[in-house]
């Protein structure tokens, strides 16, 4: 079976221009910029800081944030790096497809499905829990919940995924803007909370920095099913006892906050429908990773000098709001409540368009039906669209979910591991390949980077690995059930797109060519008149 067979560079953008299955180039680098930073920086930058100060590193926290961000960070160089190469929808799945082979290209675009799938339903769902929240805080009466018999169905969710999703479908520019838009009146909210909490601050709960290691409160459990599934997989297989604080707890740390810098994975899926994208894409992906950062940062400095961790683990689910809590400041629930309302939205809009341009790749590949990747007039794929929107509403609106940020992490950082490792190979494959960004310290820095990735993997619990297995092995009962049979880089289609690819290719570079000649042509007249008038 040719399971590992890969897709070529030229038939990977061969497909850009195939007609009825291209997407519309409109963004620059500072909507893909924004776009990063409204999907990373949602409810989790309120509230996954506090959590892991709370139960895994104390004040030491900030440096978990910090080993995310390097680790993060080094990752964006590799994306930056295919994306300068193959700038076309599909992210990791499309990278992965021309080096690793067609099976592991599965693998992660299964990966990312479930990511954004669950997440796009999960942050819909909290979307309206928390506008439900800050419309009691402003004193509103409202409920979005509606029972109908004894079945509750939430409105709320239906009402947010409608709303961008037809935004996207007459075109990524329109919610770009929008998006756009909202994420600066976020950040705004999210620098006032840093800035106020600063007043707060008292350089005595940041001692002991590194708090020392103690048993973790699941250490009683640790023989019983339900504390094995609970310990981080690594504990468990070097059967370390559990363990918060210390140097675990950092690393711990660095597992779970990493669900806070997600957001580039996502962007990248947007290099097709990105102007002169071997250059706005690794600039955009850089400049919202490093804003990422820097208000992450800042938010665990204020989280933990406002109050002691000791005090946030005392709280069952701790957040920044609950720091101003418990030094007096209520108002502060008010303002970090619309900002979280702020941050959820923008977050569902770069989801959906995430998981549709993903799907719309796989299915361009015939990995899935082909019909879910056709465009539309506003160079959209709008029935794909659509159906996604109408599946994360149904299931936000209709089921109790639970947030599945560890689920989320798992799927983002195998995506990860698996584009650092497949920097060399492509380097090594494909030397000619012009590249506006190169990964630097090749192999090595990309090799540490897949390293890197697979150990906080490793830190992520072991019911979270259960889960990620099974999903896999649904996945591979469709792959070996459709989508190895139906996979085109199999049929020798794409190789009929690849001669109308390059024969477009020439004929713009010979129109460019002959424009030139006739720019300068023009010139030297006007220059024989000019020195005529003389």
């Amino acid at each position: 079976m040719q399971i590992f067979r890969t897709k070529s560079v030229e038939q990977t953008l061969a497909e850009t221009e195939e007609e009825g299955h291209s997407l519309k180039r409109n963004l620059g680098w500072w909507d893909l910029a924004v776009m990063g930073v409204a999907v990373a920086v949602g409810a989790g930058i309120f509230s996954v800081g506090a959590q892991a100060a709370a139960f895994h590193a104390g004040p030491a926290v900030i440096i978990s944030f910090i080993i995310a961000g390097i680790v993060c960070g080094a990752a964006v160089m590799c994306y930056a790096e295919f994306a300068s190469v193959m700038p076309v929808a599909g992210s990791a799945y499309t990278f992965t497809y021309a080096t690793l082979g067609e099976i592991f290209a599965w693998i992660i675009g299964w990966d990312l499905i479930l990511e954004m799938l669950m997440a796009g339903s999960v942050i819909s769902k909290f979307w309206g829990v928390y506008l439900n929240d800050f419309l009691r805080l402003m004193g509103v009466n409202f409920n979005t919940n509606i029972m109908i018999g004894s079945f509750h169905l939430d409105i709320a969710p239906i009402v947010i995924v409608a709303f961008f999703t037809t935004l996207l479908v007459l075109g990524t520019k329109i919610g770009a803007r929008v998006d756009g838009a909202m994420t600066v009146l976020k950040i705004a909210v999210v620098l006032f909370v840093v800035i106020v909490g600063f007043f707060y601050v008292k350089a005595s709960n940041y001692t002991p920095f590194i708090p020392p290691a103690e048993p973790s409160a699941d250490v009683a459990n640790a023989t019983t099913v339900h504390g094995t599934l609970g310990q981080p997989l690594f504990q468990w297989l070097t059967h370390m006892s559990p363990t918060i604080y210390g140097v675990p707890g950092i690393i711990s740390g660095a597992a779970l906050v990493f669900f806070a810098f997600i957001g580039f994975d996502v962007v990248a899926t947007a290099s097709e429908e990105t102007r002169n994208p071997k250059r706005n894409v690794p600039l955009g992906i850089g400049v919202g990773m490093a804003l990422i950062i820097v208000m992450y940062v800042l938010v665990a400095i204020v989280t933990t000098g406002m109050v002691s961790y000791k005090q946030l683990a005392s709280v069952e689910s701790p957040s920044l709001a609950t720091a101003f809590e418990l030094v007096g400041a209520d108002w502060a629930a008010k303002i970090i409540s619309f900002g979280i309302c702020l941050g959820l939205a923008t977050v569902v809009m770069v989801l959906l368009l995430g998981l549709t341009r993903v799907v719309f790749a796989m299915s361009r590949d015939g990995l899935l039906p082909r019909a879910l990747s056709t465009t539309g007039k506003h160079g959209t794929p709008a029935r794909l669209q659509i159906v996604v929107g109408v599946v994360v509403a149904v299931i936000a609106a209709c089921f109790n979910i639970d947030v599945l940020s560890d689920m989320v992490n798992i799927g983002t950082l195998s995506a990860f591991t698996l584009v650092a490792l497949a920097i060399p190979i492509m380097r090594k494959r494909r030397p000619d390949l012009k590249r506006s960004f190169r990964m630097p310290g090749n192999p090595w820095i990309p090799l540490l980077v897949a390293l890197a990735n697979f150990y906080l993997m490793l830190n992520l619990t072991v019911l979270t690995w259960v889960r990620f297995l099974i999903w896999l092995v649904v996945g591979f009962i469709i792959y070996f059930a459709y989508g190895y049979k139906h996979a085109r880089v199999g049929t020798g289609e794409l190789d009929d797109e690849v001669v109308k690819y390059e024969k477009q290719r020439q004929l713009k570079a010979q129109r460019a060519k002959q424009a030139g000649s006739v720019g300068l042509g023009n010139d030297a007249s006007v220059t024989k008149i000019e020195a005529g008038k003389d």
